[in-house]
């Protein structure tokens, strides 16, 4: 039995050989490179609506605590994951959320954050295909399901004009999203060409790598990584699994693989010259290579070197003798190797080095990147009013979060979340789209909208509000009494 890399087991003696090697059903469970991810931040633990009680003091005043933060879910570089495995077979997180808020100030603990280890190069998607985060370099990290927000305790929200709230504000959700994790290797040279070309082999003996080689077509199922030395310069090179015809189109591996050619400054192209397959040599497989490179597109401009491969067979020997003049004419940079006994290696490796050195400096900037900082307006209140067929939508940052936060089933909640939005100008702004008491309005998005039947509670024609809202008038009055 094999595993597919995107599936589960299949049976490979039930297979034709055929789609064994053009479908690219070969694969193993030890490389996963793409998965989708199931995230969410932590929910915001409730603020608490507490009153101090002891002995003569029957109304002592507010001491609820706010609710902790939820906790996030973060995305880490870790130089020793080389894979998405782990996310394949666990693809939905969730960290911790924040502990509610007590009485006696004692506000909530923080939820723990979630940490992902992923591989250097792993590319951050939604699932349109969006480009949220490109993860280069150990270390670096990226927030990518933020945890909600504690609500505030009674205690926070008390003030000169609400004394005593008897109310508590909701701990906000946590942020929920679907992205698609895609690993690039991260790489200088890329070696390219048809599948048993030699490219494991030539990583093998230019580097310490120790990749799988054997003489029969897709030994190579995930790219391999070997560091090389050419005289001051350090690069790293990596195999591709082998490309067939119709691989930028998913048959055989080269589909699965070919975007880990994209992060590399250099190709090599490895053209087998012993092959023995009929219909076959090295110029039509560089022409074969070139155009699903082409297909798959991105890669015009990176510099490319031609390695004829397996010239200690004689006859390989001869016709590397004969193609080389034809691919020189054509502009090509030709080594004749051989992976085997390693001639004409260090050539090659010199050549490697120099193609990345130009391409390093290349890639550094003539100066150094401008800052533009462009402030808010002096007339954006952060949120916008719109009319349709339904009613008033509001949306915003601030007043969506708001209507998350507001426990609905406590009246002086209600009001306390229609006097921020009364000071934020939503009202006023209602009212210059027309609306008049008993409309609908909406506050968020279509599908998670919160309806009210609007009851303004600002006069604006005075500017002022009709009353406190959100105020315990017996707990305000004995407040008023003790001072």
């Amino acid at each position: 039995m094999a595993t597919c890399r995107r599936g589960g087991p299949v049976g490979l003696a039930s297979l034709p050989l055929h789609r064994v090697l053009e479908e690219g059903v070969l694969a193993v469970a030890t490389f996963v490179d793409q998965v989708t991810l199931h995230v969410q931040g932590g929910d915001g633990g409730n603020g608490c609506a507490s009153v101090l009680r002891e002995k003569f003091k029957p109304l002592g005043g507010p001491d609820g605590g706010s609710g902790g933060r939820g906790g996030d879910i973060v995305l880490v570089v870790d130089p020793s994951v080389t894979t998405l495995l782990e996310f394949h077979h666990g693809p939905h997180r969730k960290a911790d959320n924040g502990r509610p808020g007590q009485g006696a100030h004692r506000n909530g603990g923080e939820g723990q954050d979630v940490v992902l280890r992923v591989p250097n190069g792993t590319m951050v998607l939604a699932p349109d295909g969006t480009v949220i985060a490109d993860l280069l370099g150990a270390g670096t990290r990226q927030i990518i399901a933020k945890g909600g927000r504690g609500g505030l305790g009674n205690a926070a929200l008390a003030s000169p004009r609400r004394k005593a709230p008897g109310f508590a504000l909701l701990g906000e959700p946590g942020e929920y999203r679907d992205i698609v994790l895609e690993l690039k290797t991260v790489a200088d040279v890329a070696l390219v060409g048809f599948p048993s070309a030699g490219k494991s082999s030539l990583v093998a003996a230019m580097s310490a790598a120790r990749p799988k080689i054997a003489d029969y077509p897709f030994t190579t199922l995930i790219p391999h990584l070997g560091v090389v030395t050419a005289g001051e310069v350090v690069f790293t090179i990596a195999d591709v699994p082998g490309l067939i015809p119709g691989a930028s189109s998913g048959k055989g591996l080269g589909l699965e693989f070919l975007r880990h050619v994209e992060r590399c400054s250099v190709l090599v192209q490895v053209l087998d010259c012993a092959t023995m397959e009929p219909g076959r040599d090295p110029i039509d497989d560089l022409d074969a290579i070139e155009h699903e490179l082409s297909l798959y597109g991105g890669l015009q401009d990176r510099p490319r070197i031609v390695a004829l491969n397996k010239i200690d067979v004689p006859d390989a020997q001869v016709l590397a003798d004969l193609v080389r003049p034809i691919l020189e004419e054509r502009g090509h940079l030709v080594f004749e190797i051989s992976a085997a006994t390693h001639e004409g290696l260090r050539p090659l490796s010199f050549a490697m080095a120099d193609k990345v050195l130009q391409a390093r400096l290349a890639a550094i900037p003539d100066e150094a990147p401008r800052i533009v900082i462009t402030p808010r307006s002096v007339n954006d209140r952060g949120f916008t009013v719109t009319h349709d067929a339904a009613g008033y939508r509001v949306r915003g940052e601030r007043p969506e979060r708001w209507v998350r936060q507001t426990d609905f089933s406590n009246d002086e909640a209600v009001g306390y979340l229609a006097d921020r939005l009364a000071r934020l100008g939503v009202e006023e702004a209602l009212v210059k789209q027309g609306a008049a008491a008993g409309c609908t309005v909406m506050i968020g998005s279509d599908d998670n909208a919160v309806v009210f039947d609007w009851q303004p509670t600002l006069n604006i024609e005075m500017g002022s509000s009709k009353s406190p809202r959100g105020t315990d008038v017996r707990l305000a009055a004995q407040l008023d009494g003790d001072s």
